[in-house]
């Protein structure tokens, strides 16, 4: 693969071009805020008045209201003014963007007439969201919980030994292997340590799992348990890796209980610097590599590298993971594509035949960029890739040259504990517009994000000052930022 060597300069901070001066706008990441609906004012201030655990007279006291006021905003039959929304976040604490700048949330209205149940979804719905508002802050605090010595600098990542490989592996050149015999799990995310962050479902039943607390109180719309490879053993730097098999919702009933469990501390205890003594669920997961204890089913995460025409920069492409449709990962953003590692359906065949990280990068490729129907599992047939015409474009790109593929690394973030393989695909500009020309701008999870004016595939400039700006002070995603870092750190040898 070659690049113009004028592209040199970006990286002595020198280049200077329209995507780039568009980085200078206060809009420099682009997102259509009308695409979601806002939910209840009436709805936020209760669930909110719950969790802090005071009734309507309190309130309209402190807000100079009547009592019969307050009852009607909250059954949305009166409208707040932006008066009483300032009122609002100030006397409940409630975020600016619970009160009409966020995405909506999911989820019925409470209807249950039992006080305890409605205060204790109330409460965990108002810490939920908080969470999703806060994931990027509360997971760079997360790292801090663990050694230095496995932090990924830069990131929220933390990683095992062996993990991260000294420089970018070529996909290929990574053994797997798959052992499909039962094992057990120490940690289910069902012991008592998380009852606090799972609701009641009864008066004084809580839920059994965290996936069936937002099944039922907070469900995004895409939300199902499928086959997941699980991670065993094996290292990068020794070139293989260990699988074996589980469901998707082993991984979430951890993960999501640690990143909540997190987050009520921190509302909880807002001055209090170390939180150790309010995470009694974290210290029972204990050692965060050990894969027998739990099960840690990975993500895989790409990176999207455009080499421009110049005098364009290269640039990454970036997506907004909305609230409203994922349950992982939610309101901050993430390189594209990304998803689970695990077979395409749950036949007996598929756990053979898509056991592949290109496979299942290619697949989410076709999902996340063209838009075509996720493979759900309702197939009876497998995927025949051979003759897939996608699969078999981007394969022939790998053959000439005008597509590399690498593997950066593996690691965890530390908030949710949730792993995630990091790759990263470099594509010649024609090769990208040959087979992504007709790519979405929205897809099942949320948006393909521009700079600016522009498209959301021209990307975001693969440059010191957009790189920097991602990783310090945009919200993203712990993968998609370990992405970035260690792609940035090896640029020469991806793509000069």
């Amino acid at each position: 693969m070659v690049i113009d060597r004028r592209f040199r300069r970006l990286w002595l901070g020198e280049w200077r071009g329209p995507i780039v001066d568009a980085m200078q706008t206060t809009d420099w990441l682009r997102r259509d805020e009308s695409i979601a609906t806002m939910r209840s004012i009436g709805q936020v201030v209760r669930e909110y008045r719950l969790a802090a655990g005071v009734n309507q007279g309190t309130v309209a006291e402190a807000m100079g209201l009547t009592q019969q006021f307050l009852s009607q905003v909250e059954k949305g039959s009166r409208k707040a003014t932006l008066e009483h929304r300032r009122d609002f976040a100030r006397i409940l604490g409630i975020p600016p963007e619970e009160l009409g700048l966020a995405p909506p949330a999911r989820g019925p209205v409470f209807t249950d007439t039992d006080p305890a149940v409605a205060a204790s979804r109330g409460r965990w719905r108002a810490q939920r969201h908080w969470l999703n508002s806060h994931r990027s802050d509360l997971a760079r605090m997360a790292t801090l919980y663990y050694d230095v010595d496995c932090r990924l600098p830069r990131t929220s990542l933390i990683s095992g030994d062996g993990w991260v490989p000294a420089a970018p592996m070529e996909l290929d050149s990574i053994r797997l292997r798959l052992d499909e015999r039962a094992r057990t799990m120490e940690v289910t995310g069902a012991e008592q340590q998380t009852r606090p962050v799972r609701p009641l479902r009864l008066r004084d039943i809580p839920f059994e799992s965290y996936s069936a607390a937002v099944r039922h109180l907070d469900p995004p719309r895409l939300f199902e348990s499928r086959p997941s490879y699980r991670y065993l053993g094996g290292t990068i730097a020794d070139g293989s890796l260990d699988f074996g098999l589980a469901a998707y919702f082993d991984k979430l009933d951890v993960s999501e209980a640690l990143a909540h469990e997190t987050a009520a501390a921190c509302l909880a205890h807002p001055e209090t610097p170390d939180l150790r003594c309010a995470l009694p669920f974290r210290e029972f997961v204990g050692d965060p590599f050990d894969a027998a204890r739990r099960a840690i089913i990975p993500a895989i995460t790409t990176l999207t590298i455009r080499l421009r025409r110049f005098p364009e920069p290269p640039s990454f492409l970036l997506h907004w993971r909305d609230p409203e449709r994922v349950a992982t990962a939610a309101g901050v953003y993430d390189v594209i594509p990304a998803g689970e590692f695990q077979p395409s359906g749950v036949a007996l065949w598929d756990r053979h035949n898509d056991f592949s990280l290109w496979r299942n990068i290619v697949r989410e490729y076709s999902e996340e960029l063209l838009g075509h129907p996720e493979h759900d599992g309702t197939r009876s047939t497998p995927i025949d890739y051979a003759n897939w015409p996608l699969f078999q474009s981007m394969g022939a790109a790998r053959t000439r040259g005008t597509m590399s593929v690498h593997l950066l690394g593996f690691g965890l973030d530390a908030l949710t504990l949730a792993a995630t393989l990091l790759t990263v695909v470099v594509v010649d500009n024609d090769v990208f517009d040959d087979i992504f020309g007709s790519a979405v701008r929205f897809n099942d999870e949320g948006e393909i994000v521009g700079i600016g004016d522009g498209r959301g595939t021209d990307g975001v400039p693969f440059t010191r000052e957009a790189v920097t700006r991602m990783l310090d002070t945009e919200p993203i995603a712990a993968p998609g930022a370990a992405c970035l870092a260690l792609a940035w750190q090896h640029r020469h040898s991806l793509i000069g």
